[in-house]
């Protein structure tokens, strides 16, 4: 009986890819992009590679609240002994929506590529309010540092990735010491950032707008800002944007990369052509590789600045 069941559900799986395929290639992406991450985290798992990555880890707390777990995925053949680079990738959604569990399409992206993946979940508006997100954010990433050598990642390896609201967070902890310091950790230990669509440099705050809603009264306003705090010292940024974003405008990051730079430190910009808000981050799904080569293009930047550090030669004695 085994048999019979094997290749019906096979059959099923199939099923399942012609539809997709017919709403990919028949005009229905749009469909998969009005579903949000979770049609587009169940596309990346019925069109991918069905290996390569797993995991490790689900709904694991690092804090007492209820949006306060996280999710690691890691390579397929990881061991507990390893010491992996790690990624701490936190998602968009206007700090007032999304959920770990839809993004597992970038956690096996990133998982695939050799790193050890860690997405957590964050408070959001509008039961939370700036800085709540920056301290659970600040908070997850402690807790990585603390624990992540005992599955398989390297705590001296740690960079942060976003996209949209969530590469605000990562940009805010990666130039805004006070975050980690806060959670009882140490800023040094991000060693960079790649943020895809961040907002860095939005005032003034649309009126009713999601930013608004989730830091509007915060005064004085600048420190809600992330091109406020850049610094020449600050971890090395890798800021992509797509010049058909028309939700957090290319100017973000166009700006934030031009003020680390004044400042003597390390930013690269990166704006695809023909890209949207949406569009750069379902690029790390299976399906959606072909729009442009962010993938590739990011795991070169987190390999550079997650590269293992070679200590200098002692100099001999005279």
């Amino acid at each position: 009986m085994a048999e019979p069941v094997s290749k019906g559900r096979r059959l099923i799986k199939f099923l399942f890819v012609v539809v997709l395929l017919v709403l990919l290639f028949g005009g229905g992406a749009k469909m998969i992009v009005a579903g949000g991450a979770k049609s587009l985290n169940m596309a990346d798992r019925l069109l991918g590679q069905g290996d390569g990555a797993r995991l490790l880890l689900g709904d694991q707390p690092y804090g007492r609240g209820p949006r306060q777990s996280l999710d690691i995925w890691v390579p397929d053949d990881a061991k507990a002994g390893d010491r992996l680079p790690v990624v701490v990738f936190f998602y968009g959604g206007g700090w007032n929506s999304g959920e770990r569990g839809s993004y597992g399409f970038a956690g096996r992206a990133l998982a695939r590529q050799g790193f050890v993946v860690v997405i957590p979940d964050y408070r959001l508006a509008p039961k939370a309010y700036w800085p709540d997100f920056l301290v659970d954010s600040a908070a997850a990433v402690a807790w990585t540092h603390e624990h992540i050598a005992a599955l398989g990642g390297d705590p001296d390896r740690i960079a942060l990735m976003g996209h949209s609201a969530g590469a605000y967070n990562a940009a805010m902890l990666a130039l805004d010491p006070q975050w980690l310091r806060a959670a009882k950790s140490d800023p040094s230990i991000i060693r960079g950032v790649a943020g895809l669509a961040g907002p860095y440099d939005f005032l003034p705050l649309e009126k009713g707008g999601r930013a608004e809603k989730a830091m509007g009264k915060v005064r004085p306003i600048e420190n809600t800002q992330p091109i406020h705090f850049a610094r020449g010292d600050a971890p090395p940024l890798w800021l992509a944007t797509g010049d058909e974003d028309d939700t957090v405008r290319p100017r973000n990051s166009q700006n934030l990369a031009a003020a680390v730079e004044r400042a003597g430190g390390a930013a690269t910009l990166r704006v695809y052509p023909g890209m949207g808000h949406t569009g750069i981050v379902m690029a790390l799904a299976a399906p959606f590789r072909t729009k442009g080569p962010v993938l590739e293009e990011a795991t070169d930047f987190l390999r550079g600045v997650t590269a293992r550090r070679i200590a200098p030669a002692a100099k001999a004695a005279p």
